[in-house]
């Protein structure tokens, strides 16, 4: 298995084209690429990476979810062929970002009105699947919405690491954009995987497992508590808002996100 880290990029920075982890794992028969990077440029120096490491085919596109950093450089696989796969909800993700991609990341899709270079999945996840690259298996799992609503892990068995997409964040501020309960309860439930290590959306390019779930879960938990207590003392969501902004989340970088995450839990808790 090869990985590549992402820079510590916020959205309006140059570099944020190549700001997720990525990787690839070579089999005897081809190769299976775990997310594709956040440009065309990016995929495409993805893709000269595997051909100076190896002769055989790429056959799988595996996105984790469909976040512009982790799916963008999927077109510049397009000449290998592959199955790109992703988690039964990915393509309707993908589809309803389909014109805020081509706008708002045109550099990144190699010029504007360039949305046909994004490329959904044509093999879906339902719950798990098993890719087999020739003497290597990956074990894909669809989860219930969390960071988003169409995470997907890969775990490679042959050096027992979990490949998470942005279901695990490190270093940098967790960004919710699906469901925090849902998020926190994968967390609870992930522990009990037997892997020896992560490989995180952002952060080292791996981490030992369980514990580099620890500051991510102390967050969201945090999170989840104090947006219950604004729901129970009668607060309202724009001085939840307005009060994240002011803070910055000690122990992270990128803490931009931290006011929208606080409004997403306060949204999410408000009925319970």
């Amino acid at each position: 298995m090869y990985v590549h880290r992402g820079q510590h990029a916020g959205l309006d920075d140059p570099a944020r084209g190549d700001s997720a982890n990525l990787a690839f794992i070579v089999g005897e028969r081809c190769v299976a690429v775990v997310d594709s990077g956040g440009s065309v440029a990016t995929g495409e120096a993805l893709r000269a990476a595997i051909a100076r490491t190896t002769p055989l085919p790429v056959c799988y596109v595996i996105n984790t979810h469909a976040h512009f950093d982790h799916v963008l450089g999927n077109a510049a696989f397009r000449g290998d062929a592959p199955q790109f796969v992703g988690h039964a909800n990915l393509a309707a993700a993908l589809e309803a970002s389909r014109d805020f991609f081509a706008t708002r990341f045109a550099d990144e899709l190699g010029g504007p009105a360039r949305g046909d270079a994004v490329i959904g999945p044509d093999l879906v996840v339902d719950e798990r699947m098993t890719l087999d690259l020739g003497g290597r298996k990956l074990e894909l799992r669809a989860v219930p919405d969390a960071h988003s609503t169409a995470d997907l892990t890969v775990y490679d068995d042959a050096t027992a690491t979990l490949l998470s997409g942005d279901l695990v964040f490190m270093e940098r501020l967790p960004v919710l954009d699906g469901s925090l309960r849902g998020w926190l309860a994968w967390l609870g439930e992930a522990r009990s995987q037997q892997a020896g290590r992560v490989v995180p959306g952002h952060g080292p390019a791996s981490a030992a497992w369980p514990s580099a779930l620890d500051a991510e879960e102390a967050y969201l938990s945090e999170l989840l508590a104090r947006a219950r207590a604004a729901v129970a003392e009668g607060g309202f969501l724009e001085d939840v808002s307005s009060a994240a902004a002011a803070e910055s989340p000690a122990g992270w970088l990128l803490t931009a996100p931290h006011a929208r995450n606080a409004g997403k839990a306060f949204r999410e808790v408000e009925w319970e």
